[in-house]
């Protein structure tokens, strides 16, 4: 992922109304397909600004955000700092492609269209996997398979997932339960993307 595209973004991300709208959409598709009980210890990665915690963080328990935008996390922090964010949020630089993972597992870990930036795929879901509880679930919401024309700036990640094949990743790298729903939509430049949520839970066991 290129840091420095969103250091230099993230102060005004949270001013385009629709970034904002999206996150709420993403954040009641996960509210409607994870059954949360307001306990669960939550890892938003890739979190940006943190739009789609503070969507939810009146339905979770502890929340951890992630990002390797030192920008975002600058603006993240300030967020807990002022009670946009909760004051026992945690902001921490965590890129699951380069870094080992922590040691801390969640109940839940949310990324909104972070995926389509990782380079290795397969190593990415089986690391985000990992990070869950016996029982927890991972909600991820990115985009349908497109032509390349949503980046405009120099990008090398991938340009959408097809539903199918990203369920069978989810699947391989051990996780149950997976479905892939329609989640919401993005316009852009007169064209419309398509957003879905996938989820997946970690068996009990195994």
């Amino acid at each position: 992922m290129h840091a420095e595209h969103f250091d230099e973004r993230a102060a005004t991300w949270d001013d385009d109304p629709d970034k904002v709208r999206r996150a709420h959409e993403v954040a009641e598709a996960v509210a409607a397909a994870v059954p949360l009980t307001g306990a669960e210890r939550m890892l938003e990665y890739g979190a940006g600004t943190g739009l789609v915690s503070q969507a939810l963080q009146d339905r979770v328990g502890p929340i951890t955000l992630a990002d390797t935008s030192a920008g975002m996390r600058a603006v993240m922090a300030d967020k807990v700092a002022t009670g946009a964010l909760p004051s026992d949020a945690r902001v921490v630089a965590l890129d699951v492609e380069m870094q080992q993972v922590p040691q801390e597992r969640f109940d839940l870990v949310v990324g909104s269209l972070v995926l389509h930036h990782v380079q290795q795929l397969d190593a990415a879901l089986a690391a985000l996997a990992d990070l869950l509880t016996p029982g927890g679930h991972l909600a991820i919401a990115d985009l349908d398979q497109e032509d390349g024309s949503f980046h405009q700036h120099d990008f090398d990640g991938h340009h959408g997932f097809d539903r199918a094949e990203l369920a069978a990743d989810l699947e391989a790298v051990g996780l149950v339960d997976v479905r892939v729903e329609d989640c919401t939509r993005i316009e852009k430049d007169g064209r419309g993307y398509q957003v879905f949520l996938a989820t997946a839970r970690r068996p009990l066991t195994g």
